[in-house]
């Protein structure tokens, strides 16, 4: 194990390079003219000269690159045009916003779509199972900012039972950066349930197509564990369904349901860009988003890094489940 997770890391390094070079070669071509639109219509031709200068747009561009690369290892990820702050300090401040977003999504995808995936599969070609792929194929193909759009229109406007924007009013002692759990930790339970009332609206736009994903893929699995003769051999034994089910078949078929939960981890903070757009939710993801209005270059290339950076430590820590699940794959590898 110790010398699969060395090597799993040593294959992150050019991964994330690779990853690095794209998106600061097309952040460098992008159309428009950032530094005019930092400093305003009015800006003479020697204040544009001079912040070029400062920022060292006028080196060669792999020149720039190795400077970059030589300041992320110092965590300086150079200054953000929209705050004039180190966008290192900027990610740091509203990564946690969208990471504690994206593991609620995670927990209703994984809490409603491996149930009904497992009842689709035991009840087939019934009225169930034909609900739950109706719901399965309209999560994959509803686009996510419309969903967001309906559940304020419904929730907020129609009933007004939920908030629309922003992560709530009453802000708990500043911990991990996660208001949910900040509010555990300090057991500040008024600031916990404005919390939640937040969240709860953009973590369901959110997770919906995960949800849908991991639905369509248990269900798949576990008929395809149907079909397994050690089912025919524990029914024979007279054990109970229920045990048959979520004890045996799961466990077997969760293996691979794994490797999509693992991937959508990782995506949900690419499809938390929409989804922050639409609730006002101040995350990562919309500073992103607003990176890329402002062609703001070295924000852009920050957010890609850190999601690249998510993913790979995402498909680590799967890869490392695998074995503890499967113990085969372990003796494989």
């Amino acid at each position: 194990m110790k010398e699969f997770l060395i090597k799993r890391i040593l294959q992150m390094i050019p991964v994330l390079l690779g990853l690095s070079i794209l998106i600061f070669a097309l952040s460098r071509v992008m159309p428009g003219d950032s530094i005019r639109l930092k400093l305003g219509p009015e800006a003479t031709i020697e204040q544009i000269e001079a912040m070029e200068e400062s920022m060292g747009l006028n080196d060669p561009i792999y020149v720039q690159y190795f400077n970059y690369i030589k300041g992320v290892f110092k965590g300086d990820m150079g200054i953000s045009l929209q705050s004039d702050r180190n966008v290192a300090v900027d990610i740091f401040e509203t990564f946690p916003a969208t990471f504690e977003l994206m593991i609620i999504a995670m927990l209703i995808a994984i809490v409603v779509g491996v149930p009904l995936g497992v009842i689709s599969a035991v009840k087939k070609d019934k009225w169930q199972d034909h609900f739950t792929r109706i719901i399965s194929l309209s999560g994959v193909a509803l686009p996510k900012f419309w969903i967001a759009i309906m559940l304020q229109i419904v929730f907020a406007y129609w009933f007004s039972l939920l908030p629309v924007v922003g992560r709530g009013n009453i802000v708990p002692e500043n911990i991990t950066g996660m208001r949910l759990f900040d509010s555990i930790l300090t057991l500040n339970f008024p600031a916990f349930i404005d919390s939640l009332k937040h969240i709860i609206l953009p973590s369901i736009a959110l997770s919906i197509a995960t949800t849908a994903q991991i639905m369509r893929l248990t269900r798949s699995n576990m008929l395809e564990q149907l079909k397994k003769d050690y089912i025919l051999a524990s029914t024979s034994y007279g054990l109970p369904k229920v045990m048959i089910v979520y004890k045996y078949m799961l466990k077997n078929a969760f293996a691979s349901t794994l490797t999509i939960i693992g991937l959508s981890f990782g995506a949900l903070l690419g499809n938390a860009f929409l989804v922050e757009a639409v609730f006002g939710w101040p995350g990562m993801a919309q500073y992103g988003v607003q990176g890329v209005i402002y062609k703001d270059y070295n924000a852009i290339v920050g957010v890609t890094l850190v999601i690249g950076a998510v993913f790979a430590i995402t498909n680590l820590i799967v890869d490392i489940l695998y074995g503890l699940i499967d113990p085969r794959i372990k003796y494989n590898a």
